[in-house]
C-alpha cells in the first residue's frame, strides 16, 4: 500500500473514517494582510487526552511552477493534556499555490486537508 493511500481526506465517504472527518481532518483558515498572509490550522472538537489526541499538525506548501514540491512551513507537536491542536502562521509569498495541513490522531491516523491560496 502507498503511503499516501494511508492519508484520511474531507472527502472520505464510507467507512469507519467517514464518521471521523469532521472532528479529525484540520480546518485551514487563509486571511491576506499587507504583504503577508495569517494561516491557522486547527483541529477538532477532539479529546485532547493521553489516550486520544492530536499529536501533532505538519504545514506544506504547494508552490506553482515550483521543480520539486511540496516545502515544509511548520511542524508542531502537541503535548495531550496541555496543548490544544491548533497553530498560527504568517508567511509570505512569491506566487500562488495550495496549502495543505496534516495531522495525526494518535488513534484515528494522517488525516489531510488543503486550501488553495492566490498570490495577487
Amino acid at each position: 500500500m502507498k503511503f499516501g493511500e494511508i492519508i484520511y481526506t474531507p472527502e472520505v465517504e464510507e467507512g469507519p473514517a467517514a464518521a471521523k472527518k469532521e472532528s479529525h481532518a484540520p480546518k485551514i483558515e487563509i486571511e491576506k494582510k499587507e504583504d503577508y498572509y495569517k494561516i491557522k490550522v486547527s483541529v477538532g472538537p477532539h479529546p485532547n487526552t493521553p489516550e486520544h489526541s492530536i499529536r501533532w499538525i505538519e504545514v506544506y506548501f504547494y508552490e506553482e511552477g515550483r521543480a520539486f514540491n511540496p516545502i515544509i512551513l511548520s511542524r508542531v507537536h502537541f503535548e495531550p493534556g496541555y496543548v490544544e491542536p491548533e497553530i498560527k502562521l504568517k508567511i509570505k509569498l512569491q506566487k500562488s499555490g495550495i496549502i495543505y495541513a496534516v495531522a495525526y490522531c494518535n488513534l484515528h491516523g494522517l488525516w489531510e486537508n488543503r486550501k488553495e491560496i492566490k498570490v495577487e
